[in-house]
């Protein structure tokens, strides 16, 4: 069978990766075409358009670049259309692939949405366009099935695929000396991001830190699919760069400074104590500010429903409160074996690993069976 995949970040190319070895476990004649990146490419999808040149953060943003983003929609629409796929499965990126949803559904194509957009943290009925639109709705969440049941709409629980990240994952027992790292000193963790706009901008306040922390070494977790000019600035007074090693890196960290988004429950399911950064332009904040109907904006926090990590957002982040906030996380500080204790529970929370290989089966499982 034919499989469209769409996934515009670098989280959704990780779980995009993930998939397309599931599906093709179960489908060995499958051929895949997607919109993605190196790792979905190299599961075997051939890539139409890499996610690195669709990351527009925020809603100033992407308004400054409503022509690029509706060059790529016409783009996307028309290979759908001369592709003709079984079935068009979107993960995640909420504003490209909702309209690409509803797209495939005009021309009776066969929808499924892998990793939900997080309509329930705002504008809560876009959760009926969804039921519209997409045929079946696999979460990542559990109070995701139970938020969707409130608008009739059943959706498949699959568990959450960092799992299956987190499982594959071994850490490099010579990470310290291929980076020239001390093997005796302390590490600070910097995750900023992977748009450059969000990694500027925090990496400035998370390096304003480390005159504070004499004794530890900031490392930076970059990513190749940003310059790496873009990261030279900020090396200096002891801080380093690894390039696509964040889970190495937080795999020998003691505390961690991490951008909301993906990465902080990557850092809680790896066991680093951390705080959350989140700042964006004056007007996107203003306007999600006004939308935004969850008390919190971690995934973290989100899940164990109370305040496990620390979220400094806007003017609340500043090098003062950072360090005093990153000073309680790390060993011997005041939140330290509180913040390992909740992790635990988030872990209990989500369940096991095998969120890849349940959501590839059942997509499988369904278009065999509208097949017949």
């Amino acid at each position: 069978m034919k499989y469209y995949i769409i996934a515009g970040e670098r989280s959704g190319d990780l779980h995009g990766s993930n998939l397309i070895k599931a599906i093709k476990r179960h489908d060995q004649n499958a051929q895949i075409r997607a919109w993605g990146g190196d790792m979905m490419q190299e599961a075997g999808a051939q890539l139409v358009t890499h996610y690195s040149e669709m990351a527009f953060m925020g809603f100033w943003e992407v308004a400054k670049n409503l022509r690029t983003i509706s060059g790529f929609l016409k783009k996307c629409k028309a290979d759908i259309l001369t592709y003709q796929p079984d079935v068009v499965i979107l993960i995640d990126y909420a504003g490209f692939n909702m309209r690409i949803a509803q797209f495939a559904k005009e021309n009776s194509i066969r929808t499924f949405y892998y990793i939900s957009p997080k309509v329930w943290a705002w504008n809560q009925k876009r959760a009926l366009k969804l039921k519209q639109y997409v045929d079946r709705l696999f979460v990542i969440f559990p109070f995701e099935k139970d938020f969707f049941r409130k608008f009739d709409y059943e959706t498949d629980y699959v568990g959450n695929p960092l799992f299956d990240a987190i499982a594959d994952f071994s850490p490099n027992p010579r990470f310290l000396s291929d980076h020239t790292l001390s093997v005796t000193r302390p590490i600070v963790a910097l995750l900023p991001g992977s748009r450059r706009q969000e990694v500027e901008q925090m990496l400035q306040i998370m390096t304003s830190t480390k005159p504070h922390f004499p004794d530890y070494q900031y490392v930076i977790a970059g990513v190749s699919n940003l310059p790496s000019e873009l990261y030279k600035p900020f090396l200096k007074n002891d801080v380093h760069l690894v390039t696509d090693a964040a889970y190495d890196l937080l795999s020998v960290a003691q505390g961690a400074l991490v951008t909301s988004g993906t990465a902080t429950l990557e850092t809680a399911l790896l066991g680093v104590p951390q705080v959350v950064c989140y700042k964006t332009a004056a007007l996107s904040y203003h306007i999600a500010k006004r939308l935004i109907r969850v008390p919190y904006i971690s995934l973290v926090n989100l899940i164990a429903q109370k305040e496990v990590v620390k979220e400094l957002i806007q003017s609340d982040l500043n090098t003062e409160r950072l360090t005093e906030e990153l000073r309680a996380v790390l060993p011997n500080g005041l939140k330290n074996k509180e913040i390992q204790k909740d992790y635990q529970n988030i872990k209990t929370i989500l369940g096991e690993q095998g969120a890849s290989e349940r959501a590839g089966k059942l997509m499988v499982d369904d278009l065999l069976a509208h097949k017949k």
